[in-house]
């Protein structure tokens, strides 16, 4: 994969361009959400790579003026200097950025993705720690620059929360959050058990990528059973007025949706045949994924004897993630949104194994 060559870019986005332009583009639904996706990527890379090099030149011309004011004694070159290094820690951003790219390889890494969270069994620890992974991804989100929308977030019986769908907007916001599949482990003194012992919660976080009309997914209306609901904790202020919240059941796979955050029940009906249609499509994914792993004799059950991380608070504190080996000792920041090393260790091993 070339990302680092301008020219190369700019005759691949000339290339896509082109050919969506033809008539009958949109005759293979399938090809041109492809082809969407892969000239928005290409076109992203070639920006961001021209904006690098726009930086890099505005820098070695602080420094040359630095130089000059030195020479004549000018009180202008610490001025010209700290533009210059200003200048060069948004260009190391950026690199960090171009560099991610890489990383992205598959057709909707660079979609919004939808993210919801369910407490494994343990009552009220695991709905408090599946609280605790949204705070985080909530923060994580902020620091990168995303928006975030709570599509439905249900409160637990005495803390926490019984499940929670979260839609991030935002670049490669998908595959970023794709490393985050799987189920999260915490270990700590519980803050409800009188006697401090440790307890062992889990909760389950699934991923799944945001797909507007340019992606087909067959869904029939006969197999949906269609519920409404009052309202109910985060998002449901309008709590014990109205019967807004709409819950879609996807009777042939199990699949439940739901959403609360809108007062009107017509508008929270399109968002929940959103999160649906973005479930049923990372599932036929993951199912074509496990196909190709068994082939390859590689896959991997995930349940809640194979968790990919584990936050340890106690009798230590040490966050692992048991895919690529890494850890640090830092849980607070990790648990207040600090997770990019952690994307961007799996994301690494996950490019090198493709």
């Amino acid at each position: 994969m070339i990302i680092f060559d301008p020219a190369f870019l700019s005759k691949q986005v000339t290339g896509y361009e082109s050919r969506m332009q033809r008539p009958d583009f949109w005759a293979d639904k399938r090809n041109a959400s492809r082809v969407s996706s892969e000239h928005r990527r290409a076109k992203r890379r070639l920006d961001r790579y021209l904006h690098i090099e726009s930086e890099v030149n505005d820098a070695q011309a602080a420094v040359e003026l630095a130089s000059e004011a030195m020479r004549d004694d000018s009180i202008t070159a610490a001025e010209f200097l700290d533009e210059s290094w200003e200048s060069l820690n948004h260009t190391l951003v950026d690199l960090s950025r171009l560099e991610e790219e890489r990383l992205f390889s598959g057709e909707y890494d660079d979609r919004d993705a939808i993210l919801t969270i369910h407490p494994g069994a343990g009552g009220t620890e695991s709905q408090d720690w599946a609280e605790m992974l949204l705070r985080m991804y909530l923060r994580w989100a902020d620091k990168r620059g995303f928006k975030t929308e709570i599509n439905e977030a249900t409160g637990g019986d005495e803390a926490g929360i019984k499940s929670a769908t979260v839609t991030f907007h935002g670049e490669n916001a998908y595959g970023l959050l794709s490393a985050e599949r799987g189920v999260h482990r915490l270990v700590r003194i519980s803050p409800f058990d009188a006697a401090n012992r440790r307890h062992t919660s889990f909760a389950a976080v699934e991923v799944s990528p945001l797909v507007e009309e340019d992606v087909e997914v067959e869904i029939d209306e006969k197999d949906l059973r269609i519920e409404t609901y009052r309202a109910s904790g985060a998002g449901g202020q309008h709590v014990n007025k109205t019967d807004s919240a709409v819950r879609i059941t996807h009777l042939p796979t199990g699949v439940v949706v739901q959403c609360q955050n809108e007062r009107s029940q017509i508008t929270n009906r399109n968002t929940a045949m959103k999160l649906l249609k973005a479930k049923l499509l990372e599932m036929q994914e993951r199912q074509r994924a496990e196909e190709m792993e068994k082939e390859r004799g590689e896959v991997m059950e995930i349940a809640w004897g194979s968790q990919i991380r584990s936050y340890v608070l106690a009798p230590y504190q040490m966050v692992k993630d048991h895919r690529t080996g890494y850890e640090t000792g830092n849980t607070q920041a990790v648990l207040n949104g600090d997770i990019d090393d952690l994307i961007h260790k799996f994301l690494v091993k996950r490019a090198g194994s493709a």
